[in-house]
């Protein structure tokens, strides 16, 4: 895969931690390249590397050794202060338990990382209510969390992710606090941000038929890449 088809490039990443007088290697040169508007999933057992590996294309960590690229930019060696901005601009996180503030509307919600960028509050404005039509919730943008079910609350994480218009979105087991049917509506969106508006996708999960509506599966053990499957 040439560079300019990808927009994740993870090249002999180690990743190690120390614990007491012990050295714990997570990730043991790992190598994985994702394209442009591409949905992966990542599996494997606890303790495998890959929400490790999650955190380091997401720029909330550093490589021991290795490289990662996004978009060309090498987040890897970038300092706190650009990794801030980068994240701000180019990415999209989701997570698990939605990370939503209770005393806000999800509104306010989704409109919290656009109060990092120069943007007017009718600018703002705009974004947020597109992000909020996206996922469905035009209806629901002056409820605060506690008035919206588990399904609704991840939407409204999912439009706080892309409200930035970014290029890439990880999700940590985004379904995984939800029933099947709300899941089943989150993953339809996660697929219909990507056929649509041509975002890439990294999402770990431990669950199968999640996993399966991904375009391809990342299967990690050990800190190693076991096995990609279509």
């Amino acid at each position: 895969m040439s560079s300019s088809d990808s927009c994740v490039e993870v090249h002999d990443v180690h990743k190690s931690f120390k614990r007491g007088g012990e050295v714990l290697d997570v990730l043991n040169g790992l190598n994985l390249a994702v394209k442009q508007g591409e949905f992966v999933a990542l599996m494997g057992p606890s303790g495998s590397g890959k929400t490790t590996l999650l955190n380091l294309i997401a720029g909330l960590d550093k490589p021991t050794t290795g490289t990662i690229s996004v978009r060309g930019e090498e987040i890897s060696m970038m300092s706190e202060g650009q990794l801030a901005s980068w994240r701000t601009r180019s990415l999209g996180f989701v997570f698990q338990f939605y990370h939503l503030l209770p005393v806000l509307t999800a509104f306010r919600n989704v409109e919290l990382p656009l109060l990092l960028l120069p943007l007017s509050g009718a600018q703002r404005r705009t974004q947020v209510t597109t992000a909020l039509d996206i996922v469905g919730l035009s209806d629901r943008m002056w409820h605060r969390p506690g008035q919206l079910s588990g399904g609704q609350q991840q939407r409204v994480g999912i439009a706080r992710a892309i409200v930035t218009d970014p290029a890439l979105i990880v999700a940590d087991e985004p379904t995984g606090d939800l029933d099947a049917k709300s899941a089943d509506e989150i993953l339809n969106l996660l697929v219909e941000l990507k056929s649509s508006m041509n975002k890439t996708i990294v999402m770990v999960t431990h669950d199968p038929r999640a996993a399966e509506r991904a375009d391809r599966i990342v299967h990690l053990d050990k800190g190693r890449l076991v096995v990609q499957a279509p």
